[in-house]
């Protein structure tokens, strides 16, 4: 069986869970031979890629830029029109049984002549909170896409019964197969230097990862044990607003930041107090995954798809009750034998998700619609 991935998450991440996804799954079927697989991809800076044996890219960096703003974009809009047309090339070319796309562009509608698709759908935050993406066709895309795909994959049963509701689709073509996590297999980084307790926040910070109203819940705690600390690993520096933000609280000096690589991702976890995930909505929640691998006791909104992951490891909150999210914080935080407890619980947990598992999912999905 010949399977296809076009370039469209590798075009527009170096760093992602949606792009680790189809790395993890590709190099799966590489190793083990279960899938032939092809990738249509020119230029790409992702930096799973980098080095993988089933894909031929070019660094786009390769390609000089003129100088300027103006330079830059000239740039991109040509390394995006050559992934574009080489993976058309490649979809109408026809060899393959059935095709993957990476993300949600219907460009490949036309070029199909009748070979079946997986589409997966990662969430519906687009759906859920259009007011904070603007003028973004992603809801647009997703809907058409979804609507003449053979098969859908839904990363979690939440995000499955939000496709089936907001998209009106036919129960029986939307499958749930989880994901996984590899960051347990990565050697910790431990010449890091961190705060000696501090409480772990991971990746971005917009409006639905609901960052505000944590750290102002937090604040009257870390105000009281000065010796406590929270870091927030990614997302990209603190802007002005969340500056003043930290000032007004008084609190910015315990208030860090840290960029990170896997190796410093994972001593982070691993030395933390907990790992708070107080979102309003997640498609998956790889996050919580990557805690549990790091024997980091978890503290989770109890909204969409995070109990449906954590399971019995991790503690719930009300991500809307700052009294909810400061007792759970305080409870885990002060309680070492329930950190030990939560720890073990964690990687029990851990061995209901494996990319192998994923990939095998996947698989039988794919032989179901050739």
């Amino acid at each position: 069986m010949k399977a296809l991935y076009d370039h469209q998450i590798f075009e527009r991440q170096t760093f992602g869970g949606i792009s680790r996804y189809f790395f993890e799954l590709m190099n799966r079927y590489y190793q083990n031979n279960t899938v032939n697989i092809k990738l249509s991809l020119i230029y790409s800076d992702n930096h799973y890629l980098k080095g993988a044996p089933f894909s031929h890219h070019l660094s786009s960096h390769q390609v000089p830029s003129l100088p300027g703003e103006r330079g830059r974009n000239l740039r991109r809009n040509l390394l995006f029109t050559a992934n574009f047309h080489w993976s058309r090339r490649q979809i109408a070319k026809g060899d393959y049984d059935l095709f993957h796309p990476t993300y949600y562009d219907p460009y490949f509608l036309n070029y199909l002549k009748g070979r079946p698709y997986v589409l997966t759908v990662y969430d519906m935050i687009h759906e859920l909170y259009p007011e904070m993406f603007g003028k973004d066709f992603t809801t647009v895309q997703k809907r058409i896409v979804a609507e003449r795909a053979e098969a859908i994959l839904a990363i979690s049963e939440s995000t499955r019964t939000d496709i089936i509701r907001l998209f009106d689709i036919d129960p029986a073509l939307v499958k749930v197969v989880h994901l996984a996590t590899s960051l347990g297999d990565v050697k910790p980084d431990t010449t890091l230097t961190l705060p000696q307790r501090y409480i772990l926040f991971v990746g971005n910070r917009t409006v639905y990862k609901n960052f505000n109203f944590f750290i102002t819940s937090i604040s009257p705690l870390l105000k009281k044990d000065r010796f406590l600390h929270v870091i927030c690993a990614g997302g990209g520096m603190f802007s002005e607003a969340e500056k003043n933000l930290l000032k007004e609280l008084n609190i910015s000096k315990q208030v860090l930041y840290y960029t990170f690589n896997d190796s410093m991702l994972s001593q982070l976890y691993a030395r933390a107090e907990l790992f708070i995930f107080p979102s309003l909505y997640e498609g998956f929640g790889i996050p919580i995954l990557e805690a549990f691998s790091c024997g980091c006791p978890v503290a989770a909104s109890n909204t969409s798809s995070l109990p449906e992951v954590g399971g019995d490891a991790a503690r719930y909150f009300d991500p809307m009750s700052a009294t909810s999210l400061v007792d759970i914080v305080e409870e885990i935080v002060y309680d070492k034998p329930l950190q030990e407890s939560l720890r073990r619980r964690g990687y029990l947990r851990l061995k209901n998700f494996s990319w192998e598992k994923t990939a095998e999912e996947t698989r039988k999905i794919y032989e179901m619609i050739v």
